[in-house]
């Protein structure tokens, strides 16, 4: 089940943790420099063999605040962030590569981390500071790779690996990465095939109101998708103040998935079973290219300019079929096509002046196009059969073209106050037409003022204050103007579009509070935030009059806001200085008035936080280090309320053991075990009819579970 005293008892013992490291920074001596920024020479993870940079980052205390994975208030409702934005904007993922930002959207910065070889870095900084000649603004923390110079060198890494599943299958995968330099050239190409084979296995038990069983459906899903994926980048010096980068990522994410079910009725004599089987043919296939282009002035001016293309293209068809003792009917054709492109250009200028202070302004123009189709077939349907519905009544013909021109106008001030304070301020301008074609017809024109400040204050050189007040307008996903698949409810095959939708928008304020321990043994830190939401997005009443149905529209305002803590410790003070214990909090709360009951309620899907905790155990002398991660959500937050229909969703926690062994001529063994215990993910839906959850009656009570199974994993890895 998902809620058990095991969970109390790990959250107790993060409570215990944190309260300990909180403590234990009185003692604790203060650096003797004031630089708010971190280095780690390459020296520093020689005795821990690393293969990667990504492992490098491991052995840093506090590096999930770094990489903003510690959560408490990142991204959330409102939240322009994240890889599936529009445009490339100001932030991104927080890692620098040579002090560089890479670009690209699917190939980012954070994606080089594993294919990078740790020989080939000269050190790593953690810059806590605010500064005009970084690439990307807005992160608390940014990470910035430093590689080695050299007239010519080259690495290959590559990594096998293979994953033992909880039915049986192994499924091999692998790696292989070129990094290096010739001259005033810089390259990495690398190519990568990983498994993601799945195989979930659930139930569900389902109960009229009055607690008359109904049916129970036992289920397996079955995905095949192991994703291939090659990318390049490469960078090129003209000069001492000329370099050029060209950035290209493909994927093949072909996921085709069967979905087994067996339906035991138990209403209606005599009792009839049912069984179900869906095959659904899923191909993906993603292309990306990006460049960008800087010079630097005699005065030390920069201007850059960038582009980016992508395409994206899903095409799903799913048939289902009624298996009988002899026979097999089909009843449903559903299939899904979307293509999505994206073309970006940016350009910017950044001069210091006064000393102390630098002034950067840009513009940056985004077209986005969605072409989306949609064809639904009913073995109940009321018209006439036809091959275009795999041979079945047509009940839904939909299409659609989405497009957006967003321009972004901005300007950014960099105030260098003291050795102690900086203080950073931005304006951004932003306007879009958003038009739309096919079924609906319709174009509009946004514009919106979004200024933000970040005050960053070091009180001591081990503890640093930081405040941001922002103004955010979320990104409109083009799929919710159109009708589009609903993978998640079997009595649901399509959902209703909304062309009225508007963005999302907020207020955001954040107060950050973070001490670092001397000599690197530790990191705490504390998150303090609020969000004021308006035009929250969520689920409306569009039913017609035959059809209750409803789709993503705006239900009016709404808040957010939580506490996060992290701690990372170092055990130096028990002479262990190869163990690092990191623990984590985040408490959170929302409200907003339901458009269907009108009372005051979470956001959809918006928990009340969640925990963790981790341990990693470096023993260079005998080369193995070992650990685990676990990391579970607080139970009985998460629900979802939809117009027909309530759901209420909890998960049991997700872990994972590792040990690794170095040896054999710098190859390194890993053995992974992901979640051994089985977690579960639960839901809980309750069905009404002749209405809404306001107007109709409880009809039925659906509770289900499923679960993937653990998996083992073998990884061979090393350079050369």
């Amino acid at each position: 089940m998902c809620c058990s005293s095991a969970s109390n008892r790990v959250l107790s013992l993060i409570l215990l943790l944190s309260g300990a490291i909180f403590s234990t920074s009185a003692l604790a001596q203060e650096p003797t420099t004031n630089d708010s920024t971190v280095t780690y020479p390459a020296e520093f993870f020689a005795q821990y063999e690393p293969f990667s940079v990504n492992d490098m980052l491991d052995r840093i205390p506090g590096i999930s605040v770094a990489r903003g994975d510690a959560g408490g208030g990142n991204g959330g409702p409102g939240s322009s962030s994240g890889s599936s934005r529009r445009g490339l904007g100001l932030g991104g993922d927080q890692i620098l590569i040579n002090g560089r930002r890479t670009t690209g959207k699917e190939n980012e910065g954070n994606s080089q981390l594993s294919r990078i070889p740790a020989n080939q870095v000269q050190y790593i900084e953690i810059i806590r500071g605010t500064s005009g000649e970084l690439d990307v603004r807005g992160g608390s923390q940014v990470i910035n790779i430093v590689l080695l110079e050299a007239e010519s060198s080259s690495s290959i890494a590559y990594e096998i690996n293979a994953d033992y599943l909880h039915d049986g299958e192994l499924k091999p995968g692998g790696k292989v990465s070129l990094t290096g330099q010739r001259g005033a050239l810089d390259y990495l190409f690398s190519a990568e095939s990983e498994p993601r084979w799945e195989r979930r296995k659930g139930f569900e038990n389902s109960f009229l109101a009055d607690g008359t069983p109904n049916d129970n459906i036992s289920r397996v899903t079955t995905t095949d998708l192991q994703p291939l994926v090659f990318s390049a980048n490469l960078g090129y010096e003209f000069g001492e103040n000329d370099i050029s980068h060209i950035n290209a990522q493909y994927e093949d994410r072909d996921a085709p998935f069967t979905d087994e079910r067996t339906i035991f009725n138990f209403v209606g004599v005599p009792r009839k079973d049912t069984v179900q089987f869906d095959d659904t043919n899923n191909t993906s296939e993603f292309w990306e290219i990006g460049g960008d282009y800087e010079h630097t002035f005699a005065n030390n001016a920069r201007w850059k300019t960038l582009f980016i293309v992508n395409k994206k293209e899903d095409d799903s068809l799913r048939e289902r079929f009624d298996i009988g003792a002899t026979t097999r009917e089909k009843d449903l054709f559903l299939s899904n096509f979307n293509r999505y492109q994206e073309r970006i250009i940016r350009s910017s200028y950044s001069i210091a002046f006064a000393g102390s202070q630098n002034l950067e302004f840009g513009i940056e123009r985004a077209e986005t196009i969605l072409d989306s189709s949609l064809q639904l077939g009913l073995l109940s349907g009321s018209g006439i059969a036809s091959q275009l519905f795999g041979g079945l009544p047509e009940v839904n013909n939909a299409s659609a073209t989405v497009e957006e021109l967003r321009d972004e106008s901005f300007i950014i001030h960099n105030w260098q106050i003291n050795n102690r304070m900086s203080f950073e301020s931005t304006l951004i301008l932003e306007t879009s037409e958003i038009s739309q074609s096919g079924d609906v017809s319709k174009k509009r024109d946004f514009d919106f003022i979004r200024p933000k400040v970040d005050y960053r204050f070091d009180i001591t050189p081990s503890l640093q204050l930081r405040a941001t007040v922002e103004r955010d307008v979320s990104q409109l996903s083009f799929n919710d103007f159109t009708a589009n698949t609903n993978s998640g409810d079997d009595d649901q095959n399509t959902i209703a579009g909304n062309p009225e939708l508007r963005q999302e928008q907020s207020w955001r304020y954040d107060l950050n509070l973070e001490y670092r321990f001397n000599d690197d043994n530790g990191v705490v830190s504390s998150n303090i935030y609020y969000h004021d939401l308006e035009d929250v997005i969520d689920r409306v009443d569009v039913s017609t009059l035959t059809t209750i149905q409803s789709a993503n529209g705006n239900i009016g305002d709404g808040e957010r806001y939580g506490l996060s803590l992290n701690g990372s410790l170092r055990l130096s003070v028990i002479d262990q200085p190869g163990i690092l214990v990191t623990a984590g909090l985040d408490l959170e709360s929302s409200s907003v008035t339901d458009p269907f009951l009108g009372i005051d309620r979470r956001l959809n899907r918006q928990g009340r936080g969640s925990y963790s905790l981790g341990f990693r155990h470096d023993m260079p002398a005998r080369d193995i280090n070992y650990g685990f991660t676990y990391n579970n959500s607080i139970l009985d937050g998460r629900k979802v309320f939809d117009i027909d229909r309530i759901e209420s969703y909890n998960s049991d926690a997700f872990s994972i053991l590792f040990l690794e062994y170095q040896g054999w001529e710098g190859m390194t063994l890993r053995f992974e075990a992901t979640n051994p215990h089985e977690s579960e993910r639960c839901r809980v839906r309750l069905r009404y009819n002749d209405g809404t959850i306001a107007s109709g009656v409880l009809s039925e009570i659906e509770d289900s579970c499923s679960h993937t199974g653990e998996k083992y994993a073998i990884k061979i890895r090393g350079t050369f």
